[in-house]
């Protein structure tokens, strides 16, 4: 039986975890919660899985980790203070189920460079995908990686006819139902962009043969491109529940978590090609990606700033991508990366941001 410590546990993520863990009792123990501010969810969880631990916040989330006695770290709290408890995971030897690509992102090669071989197992459907498909070669034999993109509720359009982009149509996400921020970053494919660094971190694979392409559909959540010219391509009907249950007992898979796609019935899957004019960021997230340091971390703190900006009807929607490229392009990388270089580089890209932003 795997002991599972669960962060954001009230969340999508979290509250999914457990439907899991609720139909497989025999196969999982919940040893700890933590979430963010919901007292009275956590309570009610801790109740129902006899859970003696629980946290509230990222701090208390990360003495948790390194107090509790699991088999694996469930890593669902939204935004980079997820990277505390990420690395206290990694430290104490458990098992990370990661969904927070923040902290991965974030913290680079500070993270990879505390990682065990093995140790990170990814949550994000795409990566999860992509980590069955490298099951079927060597990493020698790995030509390239294709993650997949929904393409958003603007797949399509072109870059003028985003200039009256409103918040609401930004938040009407085709496919999944997600919080504020990962569906406007669905929007403008920063959350793409974000996923490009973390299959960099994740798989050490360069970013020139990293590609993105658009599958509307989201059946298709990844696939990787081997050197004889096969692919191998993990399919399946969009449902969290598949990639978090390979995250609490991976490499293992569970029967009856997700219902399996539907070959009697004809259908139709597309690939289109990426429109990197109308939507830049993954574009851009490669060149910060490669820049390494605490370039990431001024990319997401920057863009969390524009997009609460977006919300607040303070900048346009095309203005999200280009206040983070402004932004970016006048950081200057501190000498080491520390927990402390990190704190301080995302504090000097939100108030560049917002600077930036009441100047427009």
């Amino acid at each position: 039986m795997r002991r599972i410590l669960i962060l954001g546990s009230t969340g999508s993520i979290g509250t999914q975890a457990l439907d899991v863990i609720r139909a497989n009792p025999g196969r999982f123990e919940v040893v700890g919660l933590a979430a963010g501010t919901n007292h009275e969810a956590v309570a009610a969880q801790a109740a129902e899985f006899q859970v003696e631990y629980t946290a509230m916040g990222a701090v208390e989330a990360e003495q948790l980790v390194r107090d509790v006695d699991a088999d694996v770290v469930l890593n669902g709290i939204t935004g980079s203070v997820g990277l505390g408890p990420t690395i206290a995971a990694l430290e104490t030897g458990r098992t990370l189920a990661l969904a927070n690509k923040e902290s991965l992102i974030v913290g680079g090669e500070l993270v990879t460079s505390i990682a065990e071989p093995g140790q990170i197992v990814p949550v994000d459907s795409e990566h999860s995908a992509l980590a069955q498909a490298l099951r079927s070669g060597t990493s020698a034999e790995v030509r390239r990686l294709v993650v997949t993109a929904s393409g958003g509720p603007f797949r399509g359009r072109d870059r003028a006819s985003l200039t009256e982009v409103t918040p609401a149509q930004a938040l009407a996400h085709p496919t999944w139902d997600m919080g504020r921020v990962v569906t406007t970053n669905s929007a403008t494919l920063v959350n793409k962009g974000l996923e490009v660094i973390e299959a960099h971190l994740l798989f050490g694979v360069p970013y020139d043969r990293i590609d993105v392409v658009v599958h509307p559909q989201s059946i298709v959540h990844s696939m990787v491109e081997f050197i004889d010219g096969s692919t191998i391509a993990q399919a399946s009907p969009p449902d969290m529940r598949l990639p978090i249950s390979l995250g609490l007992d991976w490499p293992h898979r569970i029967g009856g978590v997700g219902l399996p796609l539907n070959w009697t019935t004809a259908t139709s899957w597309t690939f289109e090609p990426l429109d990197d004019d109308a939507f830049p960021a993954v574009r851009l997230a490669k060149r910060v990606g490669r820049a390494g340091g605490t370039f990431p971390a001024v990319f997401n703190a920057a863009n969390e700033q524009a997009v609460d900006a977006f919300h607040e009807g303070r900048l346009p929607f095309l203005g999200i991508v280009e206040l983070i490229e402004r932004v970016v392009d006048a950081h200057e990388a501190p000498t080491a990366l520390t927990r402390e270089s990190l704190a301080e580089a995302e504090a000097w890209a939100r108030r560049a941001a917002d600077a930036l932003i009441e100047k427009s």
